[in-house]
Formats: structure tokens, C-alpha cells, sequence
């Protein structure tokens, strides 16, 4: 025996400290201070190594945990699953692969196939793979550009990362990969055309159409945008954005797909955030909600248009989508996303995540009233943003210290919000929100209180 107790944390601590490299910070501050360590969660709230309660209020911290925590349905699903088979390659099936492809399916009219991965970068990659590959098959490998929208995020391989319209996220980090190109993004409350509501949206929309129009129509093969921009301050599509999206990539034959990483399996109200705008999607790239974080999955969600042009020519060894995802053979996510699923729906949570989302959006705007500071709210279901600025008039943002001075408070308070981080130079200036979908009132009074108490420290 080394003399420590069986439940003394500061050996995990220790350990954390000297051997765990942590995602998104600066571990100088270990040198001087100690990790955070979070030892047990149950419901919306976790508790840390000094058996300090949080409420959380951003899922996990990257919107991930959308039907709350201690679930043991879940567990014993993963479990009993586990014994059974725990992994086959993804060359052949498994019987929860099987059922949850049906599940979800059943809720994506119009799309038809999974492809199992295992994180959402790599489920964006796999798109970005079978666009090129229909390019080479169908258009002399001519039509291969992939576009991509200003603030959007769909992951951290240098792949995803080309993909990538957050700078400060790819600072360091290139050279990219060719053939991806951005378009502007659609953030009114940052007008790029004066203009409002409607004329907006479909003047953003049209800026994707003069970007295609230049790159040449005949060499842009798809459009990758997320529904509800996350990272990258939380960004609601004005009206009329969408409708002229879908008309644009009709028009000139490019293959749409939509992200759903942040935003799919609940988290704004439907099973999937283009549900919203009447959409028809190619690609739908799904992962943090899937299985609540119980497992980790992810899937590239076609419509049959794409999965037929993979099975064209059975004597061509090159016409198949030569691809694998060594975990997406693991059963465990599959097993998972389907009481996952089965949760949301027995205690509709699609239904309170509308109700309370349209709750916490009027409870934010109350304290923009209160708070000059707060220059914007917006969001869509439980999936909220709060725009902070130095200036209402200029909408200066506030310098990032503030807005992170604010998150900081809101955790000494023992409640964990989020702010956009590293990601738009000299934008890192949203609060962040994304409850689980269980959350009550009392739950986002508390959050909103935390949040009205820190920035009256923060700002005065």
C-alpha cells in the first residue's frame, strides 16, 4: 500500500496533472493550480474532485449530453451489448447497427443510408470523400470543390480543418488542402448588405451563388453548411436563407450537405436543425448527440441518390466507396443511440426542448434589458447564444477576457456555460448555452441568474 485512500482524489489529480493533456486550454496553469476533475454527473448536474455541485449548462461542455446524465438504461443497453459482440468491422453488420440505422432513418425522410463513424470530423470526411470520388466517377474529377461557409466549424483534421470558416481555430495548422472554398456567412445582427429579415437571407444566400459562379459552376461538387452555426456564435438563419440555398445547389447541380453534428437528435426542437427550413439534403453528418456521449458514434447520412452512384459497375474495382471507420464497427454506440432515441421520445423531450427553449430565450432577453452589454440573443430550441458588445450603437465586441471573466464567474457559481473560444479573431465574443433537453425552468432560472450575477461583477 502506497498509503493513499481508497477515495482520496488527489492521487487522480496528480496523475491528471502530470500525464493528461487536456483539449482547449493552457496547461501552464497546472503548474500553479490543479486540473478540474469531474468525478460523477446525475441528470443536468456534475460534481468535481472537491464534491463541488454544477449545473450544467453546455452538455458536457460541447453540447453532447442531450438527455441528461446517470442514465442506466443506457449503460446496461451498452453493457448487455458489449457481451454479446462488441465489435465487428463495419464490412459486416451487427444487430444494432441494423436497428438504429432503421430508427434514424425513420425520422430523415428522404434519406436512406448510414454509414457508421466515430467522431463528427470523421463523419465530414467521409462526405468530403465520397464527393470527390463522384467527381473523378461522373465528372472527370472536374467537379471537386467543396464550399464552405465563414464561421462554420465541421472539425479539427487538417481535412475538416481546410473545411474550416473559424481562423483562429486554423491558425498554426496549415498549409490546407486544396479545392475548398468559403462563402460568407449569414449573421444579420453583422449585416454585410443593408438589408433585413428576408432580403438578407436571400442576399446571403446569393453570395454562395456569386462564389459559385466564379470558382465555375462545372468544378463546385457540393456545399457543406451547418443549420445552426455552433462555434461560431451560434448563428440563426434569417429568413428566406434556406429555401434559396436549396434552389442554388439545384440549379447548378451540387450536392448539399448539411452538419448536423451540434445540432442533430433534438437539440433545437426537431430531430434535426434543416428540419426547420424545409430542406432536402445529400449529406447529413451527424456524432455529439447521438448517443448522448454514453458511446461514441457518429454518422454520413446519405439520400439513395449518392449510395447509387457507388454500386454503378460491379466490374469496375474502383466504383465502390473504398472507405472503412475501424470503430464504426464498434457496437456500443449503435446500442446506445437507440435508447438514446427511445428516451427522447417516451418523455418527449423534442416537445420541452421547444418550450423551454422558447422559456430561456425570453428569459435572456430580459437580461439584455437589463445588460447593455448583451448587444444580441438568439438560437433555436435549447441551443442559445447571448452576443456580447462594448457598444450597442457600434456593436464593438467586448475584449475576449471579459467575455470569458464572465464563464469563469458563472463556474464559481457552480454553473458551466460556454463562450465561442479560439475561433473568429477578435469574435470571441458569444455566451454560449445548450442545456440537456430535460432541463426545467428551475434549471434555466438558475443559469440565467448565474449569468445576470456575473456579468453584473464582469461589467458593472
Amino acid at each position: 500500500m502506497d498509503g493513499t485512500l481508497p477515495n482520496d482524489i488527489a492521487k487522480i489529480v496528480e496523475a491528471d496533472r502530470a500525464h493528461v493533456w487536456h483539449h482547449l486550454m493552457q496547461h501552464k496553469t497546472f503548474e500553479t493550480g490543479e486540473p478540474r476533475i469531474i468525478v460523477e454527473g446525475r441528470g443536468m448536474r456534475v460534481w468535481d474532485q472537491h464534491g463541488k455541485e454544477h449545473i450544467d449548462g453546455v452538455s458536457g461542455g460541447v453540447w453532447t449530453v442531450n438527455v441528461g446524465y446517470g442514465r442506466e438504461r443506457i449503460a446496461n443497453a451498452v453493457r448487455d451489448q458489449l457481451i454479446k459482440l462488441n465489435y465487428f468491422a463495419g464490412s459486416a453488420g451487427s444487430i444494432p447497427g441494423a436497428l438504429f440505422s432503421e430508427k434514424l432513418i425513420s425520422k430523415m425522410p428522404g434519406m436512406s443510408r448510414v454509414y457508421y463513424t466515430n467522431s463528427g470530423s470523421e463523419a465530414n470526411e467521409k462526405a468530403f470523400k465520397m464527393v470527390r470520388q463522384i467527381a473523378h466517377k461522373r465528372y472527370g474529377g472536374k467537379k471537386y470543390k467543396i464550399l464552405y461557409r465563414d464561421r462554420d466549424y465541421h472539425g479539427s483534421t487538417l481535412g475538416t480543418m481546410s473545411c474550416g470558416g473559424q481562423d483562429e481555430r486554423n491558425a498554426q495548422y496549415g498549409p490546407f488542402a486544396p479545392g475548398f472554398v468559403r462563402v460568407p456567412h449569414c449573421l444579420e445582427y453583422r449585416a454585410q448588405w443593408d438589408l433585413s429579415g428576408e432580403d438578407y437571407g436571400i442576399r446571403a444566400a446569393d453570395a454562395i451563388e456569386e462564389v459559385i459562379l466564379a470558382e465555375g459552376p462545372d468544378t463546385v461538387g457540393a456545399l457543406c453548411l451547418e443549420p445552426v452555426t455552433a462555434g461560431g456564435g451560434v448563428i440563426t438563419p434569417p429568413p428566406g436563407y434556406w429555401p434559396r440555398v436549396q434552389e442554388i445547389c439545384r440549379k447548378y447541380d451540387i450536392l448539399l450537405h448539411i452538419d448536423e453534428v451540434v445540432c442533430g437528435i433534438g437539440r433545437t426542437g426537431t430531430w434535426f436543425g434543416y428540419q426547420h427550413y424545409g430542406v432536402e439534403p445529400d449529406f447529413v453528418t451527424m456524432a455529439k448527440g447521438v448517443a448522448s456521449g454514453y458511446a461514441a458514434i457518429a454518422c454520413c447520412v446519405t439520400n439513395e441518390k449518392v449510395f447509387d452512384m457507388f454500386k454503378e459497375d460491379m466490374t469496375d474495382p474502383l466504383d465502390y466507396f473504398r472507405d472503412i471507420s475501424t470503430f464504426g464497427g464498434c457496437t456500443a454506440g449503435p446500442a446506445a443511440a437507440l435508447e438514446n432515441m427511445a428516451i427522447i421520445e417516451e418523455e418527449e423531450l423534442l416537445d420541452n426542448t421547444v418550450a423551454m427553449g422558447d422559456y430561456m430565450i425570453d428569459q435572456l432577453r430580459a437580461l439584455q434589458d437589463k445588460h447593455a452589454v448583451i448587444g444580441q440573443v438568439r438560437g433555436k430550441g435549447l441551443f442559445l447564444g447571448a452576443e456580447l458588445v462594448a457598444d450597442r450603437s457600434t456593436k464593438e465586441p467586448v475584449p475576449e477576457k471579459q467575455a470569458q471573466a464572465v464563464v469563469a464567474d458563472c463556474m464559481a457559481q457552480g454553473v458551466v456555460i460556454g463562450v465561442t473560444n479560439r475561433s473568429i479573431p477578435g469574435f470571441n465574443n458569444t455566451l454560449c448555452y445548450s442545456p440537456a433537453l430535460i432541463a426545467t425552468k428551475s434549471d434555466i432560472d438558475q443559469i440565467v441568474e448565474a449569468t445576470d450575477k456575473a456579468l453584473t461583477k464582469v461589467f458593472g
